[in-house]
This record gives structure tokens, C-alpha cells and sequence, in this order.
């Protein structure tokens, strides 16, 4: 069994240290009574509640609660929000602002945010803070590459105890994982794993800044879907739409596939031949979604489906092929809502109020561009609000609004234009037919049109010539193959006559249309192929003559089928190709 790496956040011990000596005396003034730590790993996004309950033993009020965090893991960091209630029994809590400090005295290998209080804490009171802090890229895939039947392993790495700035007198960590396997885990004295969830602690009188290596080795086989980039265009039309449009790319962002992959297996048993992959993904839209669709740049995807009630739209989509580790794809999704649920009259302009981000389920989105913009008859330019965002998660997708001004007297311009233009066209019809738009027929463009249109009779009566010269061929071909089974020599004699009389008659019909297309001027692009048609016409003939000669005279001398087929093996071939290059000129000089 291979063993996990060794933690990213080694170094932080030497920093802790450094850290530890430099503490100012604000901080100080603040001790952790309890800190209780969860980590939800069961989502390739992790996300870790942590409570503290915070008490104030300096003799002047604090305004604000430090929160540190390793460069290693600060990084990753997407989102941080922090709730606060002031007293011995925790009540309702509000959100605290936040902020990226730099304290003094502080090595740099630390990253500091600081939790401002809507109220300074006295000395003597307690403060009940909750800080939420969700990361991404935190579990990495170990081994790096699997097979398509193998389960995906990762490594989650942290510390056993809450790096803090303050002491700590009792502190637990808890850590949720998604079943299955646990294939390794740090084990401390005051360690449990018990069922999917791994226990550390408690942990009492802990020091400023104490950092104590921790890390498991598990199975997670839920979908690690990382958008490289999504396109969410929202086009407000006020004839009653806001049209959503998103364009999404995705990759599987866990262990890599190695090896081929076999359909067969995946399809007789996807859940064991196939367990590391995700082969849907849920979107959650808003209930009164309409019009929705679902394509690729090959198309429409059918493999989707819809459930829809009065609180919401579930649409869930399935992509044209499983996503292994590594694999990515593209498609685009799109619906339309209702304007009066998202668009409002406020005084003297319109807000529209509507989620930010993507409505997918536990999605990493690497870079996400919003528009907003809304269509008039676009005469004048369309104005657009573009919006990015890189590493949006699904607790950015929040309500945000968008003010712009709209006169409801604009909306009588798109009918009055269609009015104007349908007036115009009308009128444009009646010139049309009230004059004499037709060519002299002296001018030159008249004259090179009659001279083309003969052109292109002949090329018709030419191409019916050789059509009827093939068929002579066919015939020349079945009286062969009815003296293989018959052997009636005569009969086959009397089809070679009777051919002969045939291409001669043609030969006779096909020489002045030659002479009339060579004379003509409007013929200079397809005389070529058609003398080279006619070459290669009469020398299939002779080829086909003479083949049929050998036969006839093998018969008469009673060979061997075997003999006679040595002796026109050549000449089959020669046929064979000829016939295909007369059928090919034919073919191309019909479409020109």
C-alpha cells in the first residue's frame, strides 16, 4: 500500500514558533474557552465550521477577533464569514464583516483575517463566534492516476489543533468523511474514527499558535466537477423574458485515468468498472423555468431530465460520455423566466434581482464571466455588464441587483419599426412589379445566357448518349454470365451483333453534339472532361470487346472455368477501372 505524502504545512512549524514569541497584547487579552472545529469532507469542496466561544480577560474592550491561516492553506481559501452574539448563552448571531490584516510582529508565512464586532467586547464578557471557511484544491488525489475499476483515493491534511492566536482551554476537531474505506489516519492519543466520521480530542490548555500535524487517507468517490470557465449571459427582454444562457467547461479534477477505457465494462457494470467517474450533474433553476434546453457543439443532448414544482426546477444532466479523472467537456444550458419575478419598478428605474452564480450542484467554477444585458432592437448598441469571478463556489451564488433606466414608451418602437418595415417592403413590391426589369436581347449577358443554356442542352443529350452506352455494356456483361451457366455460344455471338449495331448507331448520334459543344464559347471549362469522357468511353469498349472475344473463343475450345478466368483476369481489372472513371466524369459533369 503506497503511504500518503507528507503534510504541505510542515514548515508552519518553525512558523508557529516565530509566531508564538511575536504575539501582541491584544491578543492576549482574548482566550478560547472551547473551539470546536467540524470539516465536511464528503464534496471535493471542504468546508469547516468552526464555534468558539471567546471571552475577554484584558482590562480594556477588544473590537475585533484575529483569525490566522498558513499561506499553504490560505491560498485555497474561498469564502470566510464569521457570526457573532455577545453572552454567556448563545442567541441569535449576526455577520461580522471581514478583513485581511497584517498584524505587527507576525512572520509572513501567515495569512491574518480579522473579524471587526458590531460591538466591543467588554472585559469580563463572552463572545460566541462562528467562522465558516470553505476551500478548494484541499483534497489531493493519492495515487495520482488510477484504472477505470479502481476507487479514487485522497489525502486531506490539517491540524489536529485550531491554529490560534489566543490559548485554547478545551478544543475538539471533528471530521465527516463520505464512507467507504479510510486507508490511513494520524492517530493521536485522543483519537476515534467511528463509522464515516473521525474524532481528535478534546484537547485542554492549548498554547497560542500550537500546530499539530494531522492528515487521512480515504475513499471519495463523488464527482469532482471543476468548471475551467462558465459564460452566464442574462438577457432581459421586456416583452415578459430574462433569458439565461450558460456555457459551461468542465473536467473531472480528481485522480487521472490511466489506461484505456473500456465501454463494454463501463456499460455492464458503470458502478464498478466506472466508480471514479460522475456521469451527471444537478441544476437546481428557479421554479417557473421554461423553454429549457440542453446541447453540445454536436447538438441537442436527450439524455436529461426534469422535475419541476412550485418551490423549484431540478434539471438534471447527463453528458455524452462518463468524465474520468482528467477528462473534461462542453455544453451549454439554457431557460427563460418569467420578467415580473426577477425585473422591478423602483423610483425612476429598474432593478433586476437574480442569483449570481451557476445553479449546479457542488461545483468548483475556476473562472466565471456574468453579462447582463438586456435587448431593444439593438440599433444603438447593446450596453452589457460583464462580471468575474475566479474560484466561485456554490456559497457565492447569492442574490445580487442591477439598476438601469427603461422607458415603457420605448417598447412601441419595435412594433412601429416592424410596421415601417413591412410598409416598406409592400412598397417595394409594387415598384417592383410596375417595372420593366427584363435584358435587351442584344445585350451581352442575354447573348451569354442562350449560348449557356444550348451548352447545357447538349451536355444533357451527351450524358444520356453514354448512359445509354453503359447499358449496352450491361447487356454485353449478361450474355457472359448466361454462357457460364448455359454455355450457348450462338446466343452470345448474336449479343456481340447486336451491341456492335448499338454503339455505332450511338457513335453516329454523339458526333455533331461533339462538334457543337467544341464550337461553342461558353464551353471552355467542361470541353476537357468531356473529351476525356468520350476517350475513356471508346477505350472501356474495346476492353470489354475484347474480353468478351476470350471468353467466347475459350468456350468454343471447351477450357476449363478456371482457364478462362486466368485469361480475362487482366482484362476484368482493366474493365472494372475504366468503367469507374467514365461513371466518375459522368457524375462530375452533371454537377458542373
Amino acid at each position: 500500500m503506497a503511504t500518503p505524502p507528507p503534510p504541505l504545512l510542515v514548515a508552519a512549524l518553525l512558523l508557529i514558533i516565530l509566531a508564538s514569541a511575536s504575539a501582541s497584547v491584544e491578543r492576549a487579552d482574548l482566550v478560547v474557552t472551547r473551539a470546536d472545529r467540524r470539516v465536511d469532507l464528503t464534496s471535493h469542496i471542504v468546508r469547516v465550521l468552526t464555534s468558539l466561544k471567546v471571552e475577554n480577560i484584558g482590562p480594556e474592550a477588544v473590537s475585533q477577533v484575529l483569525l490566522p491561516f498558513p499561506n499553504a492553506q490560505a491560498k485555497n481559501l474561498a469564502a470566510i464569514r464569521a457570526f457573532g452574539t455577545e453572552g454567556k448563552v448563545k442567541g441569535p448571531s449576526t455577520l461580522l464583516p471581514i478583513e485581511v490584516v497584517q498584524p505587527s510582529g507576525v512572520p509572513p508565512e501567515l495569512t491574518f483575517f480579522s473579524a471587526s464586532l458590531s460591538k466591543a467586547l467588554e472585559k469580563g464578557k463572552t463572545l460566541h463566534l462562528d467562522v465558516l471557511t470553505v476551500f478548494t484544491h484541499s483534497l489531493q488525489p493519492f495515487p495520482e492516476e488510477i484504472t477505470q475499476a479502481e476507487s479514487q483515493l485522497v489525502v486531506y491534511q490539517d491540524s489536529a489543533h485550531y491554529l490560534s492566536p489566543y490559548p485554547v482551554k478545551v478544543q475538539t476537531l471533528s471530521i465527516r468523511l463520505p464512507g467507504g474505506r479510510v486507508e490511513s489516519y494520524t492517530k493521536y492519543p485522543s483519537t476515534k474514527l467511528a463509522d464515516s466520521e473521525l474524532k481528535y480530542g478534546p484537547f485542554e490548555d492549548v498554547p497560542p499558535f500550537s500546530y499539530s500535524p494531522m492528515g487521512v487517507h480515504f475513499e471519495n468517490n463523488n464527482p469532482f466537477a471543476v468548471a475551467k470557465e462558465v459564460i452566464r449571459e442574462i438577457e432581459i427582454s421586456h416583452w415578459g423574458n430574462v433569458q439565461i444562457t450558460e456555457h459551461y467547461n468542465i473536467a473531472h479534477g480528481g485522480a487521472k485515468l490511466k489506461g484505456e477505457f473500456s465501454r463494454i465494462d463501463y456499460q455492464s457494470r458503470p458502478y464498478i468498472r466506472g466508480v471514479s467517474s460522475f456521469r451527471h450533474l444537478i441544476a437546481r433553476l428557479p421554479p417557473r423555468a421554461h423553454s429549457i434546453y440542453y446541447r453540445d457543439d454536436i447538438g441537442n443532448i436527450s439524455t436529461s431530465h426534469l422535475w419541476s414544482d412550485s418551490k423549484k426546477t431540478q434539471l438534471e444532466l447527463e453528458p455524452r460520455f462518463p468524465l474520468f479523472g482528467g477528462w473534461q467537456t462542453t455544453f451549454t444550458i439554457g431557460y427563460g423566466l418569467p420578467l415580473q419575478d426577477f425585473v422591478f419598478n423602483s423610483v425612476g428605474k429598474r432593478s433586476l434581482n437574480i442569483t449570481f452564480g451557476s445553479p449546479m450542484e457542488e461545483i468548483l467554477i475556476e473562472k466565471l464571466i456574468v453579462k447582463v444585458k438586456y435587448s431593444h432592437l439593438d440599433i444603438a448598441g447593446r450596453p452589457v455588464v460583464v462580471l468575474e469571478k475566479p474560484d466561485f463556489i456554490p456559497e457565492h451564488n447569492l442574490y445580487f441587483q442591477v439598476y438601469y433606466r427603461f422607458n415603457n414608451i420605448s417598447l412601441l418602437r419595435e412594433p412601429m419599426m416592424l410596421i415601417t418595415g413591412f410598409f416598406l417592403i409592400f412598397m417595394a413590391c409594387i415598384v417592383y412589379m410596375r417595372t420593366d426589369m427584363s435584358i435587351s436581347k442584344n445585350s451581352p449577358s442575354y447573348l451569354a445566357k442562350v449560348q449557356w443554356d444550348e451548352v447545357q442542352s447538349i451536355i444533357q443529350k451527351i450524358q444520356a448518349i453514354f448512359e445509354q452506352s453503359l447499358a449496352v455494356h450491361d447487356k454485353l456483361e449478361a450474355s457472359l454470365h448466361d454462357l457460364s451457366r448455359s454455355g450457348d455460344v450462338q446466343s452470345c455471338k448474336t449479343a456481340r451483333k447486336a451491341a456492335d449495331t448499338q454503339f455505332k448507331e450511338l457513335a453516329k448520334e454523339l458526333k455533331p453534339l461533339l462538334t457543337s459543344l467544341q464550337s461553342s464559347l461558353q464551353s471552355y471549362q467542361i470541353w476537357p472532361k468531356v473529351e476525356s469522357l468520350v476517350a475513356k468511353e471508346r477505350e472501356l469498349q474495346e476492353k470489354l470487346m475484347a474480353r468478351h472475344s476470350t471468353v467466347v473463343d475459350s468456350f468454343e475450345k471447351k477450357l476449363r472455368g478456371q482457364d478462362v478466368e486466368n485469361r480475362i483476369a487482366t482484362q476484368q481489372q482493366k474493365v472494372a477501372a475504366l468503367r469507374q472513371e467514365v461513371e466518375s466524369l459522368l457524375e462530375y459533369i452533371s454537377e458542373m
